[in-house]
C-alpha cells in the first residue's frame, strides 16, 4: 500500500469490499464541492485519463497567478470529441485522489449526473446554481486552438472568464485561433491575470507557464507499447 492510498483510506474515501476488492464510493464525488459566496474558483475539465503531474503543475500556477481560492478538477464521464472511451470513472477518480494532496484542489465528477459531457452545459448549470461564485474556465493552449469545434463554444466565453494555459506544441497557434480573433477585445494581459476571476466576460487571459511535457496521451501510448 502506498502512502497516498493509506491517507485516502484514513479519510474514509474507501468503503467496504465486493468480491474481495475495495469499493470506491463514486457517488460521493458526483456531488458539487462546497463553495462560499464570493469565492474565486478555477474549473479544470477533462477526462484525466490518466491524471498526471502536469495537471497539478498548471493548477498550482493558475491558483497563484489568478489568485484563486480553489480549483475544481471536473473529471468528465467522457469526451465527445474522442472516439475511444476513457478508463472507468471510478478508476480515474481514484487516480486523481492518489495524485493530488493540496487543500486548494478539489476533485469532482458531478458532470456524470448532468446527463451531458458538454462544457457549455456545465457552466450554465454552475453559474445558475452558484451565482455568487466567480468561476474561471481553465484550458490548455491546445484546447484554445480547437475550442471552436465544441458545442456552443461562444457561450463558454460569454458566461465566465477563461484562462488559457500554455501547452507544448500549441503556444504559437493560440494567438491565431478562431476564439482569440473573435474575442480579441476581451483579452487581458498576463500581468493583470489576478483580475481575471472578478472580471466581466467575455474576458480571457493567456498564461505563459513553465512547461511540463507530461500528457495523458503520451502516458497512454507508453502503456500500450
Amino acid at each position: 500500500m502506498n502512502r497516498m492510498r493509506g491517507r485516502e483510506r484514513k479519510r474514509g474515501r474507501w468503503e467496504g469490499q465486493e468480491n474481495g476488492k475495495e469499493v470506491f464510493p463514486v457517488e460521493r464525488y458526483v456531488r458539487l464541492p462546497l463553495a462560499g459566496a464570493g469565492q474565486r474558483i478555477g474549473l479544470l475539465g477533462g477526462s484525466f485519463d490518466p491524471p498526471h503531474k502536469g495537471h497539478v503543475h498548471i493548477s498550482l500556477e493558475a491558483i497563484k497567478r489568478c489568485r484563486l481560492d480553489y480549483i475544481w478538477w471536473l473529471v468528465s464521464p467522457g469526451n465527445p470529441l474522442k472516439t475511444s472511451a476513457p478508463w472507468p470513472l471510478a478508476t480515474r477518480l481514484q487516480q486523481c485522489l492518489e495524485l493530488v494532496d493540496h487543500p486548494k484542489i478539489r476533485i469532482t465528477a458531478f458532470e456524470a449526473v448532468l446527463g451531458s459531457p458538454y462544457t457549455a452545459k456545465t457552466l450554465k448549470y454552475l453559474t445558475r446554481r452558484l451565482p455568487s461564485c466567480h468561476f474561471v474556465w481553465l484550458m490548455g493552449g491546445d484546447n484554445m486552438t480547437g475550442v471552436h469545434l465544441w458545442q456552443d463554444w461562444r457561450s463558454i466565453f460569454e458566461m465566465v472568464p477563461v484562462g488559457v494555459l500554455d501547452r507544448p506544441g500549441a503556444n504559437c497557434r493560440i494567438n491565431s485561433s478562431r476564439a482569440a480573433h473573435l474575442f480579441a477585445s476581451g483579452r487581458l494581459g498576463q500581468r493583470s491575470a489576478a483580475a481575471l476571476a472578478a472580471g466581466k466576460p467575455p474576458l480571457w487571459c493567456r498564461l505563459s507557464l513553465p512547461l511540463s511535457h507530461e500528457s495523458s496521451t503520451r502516458i497512454r501510448e507508453k502503456y500500450r507499447n
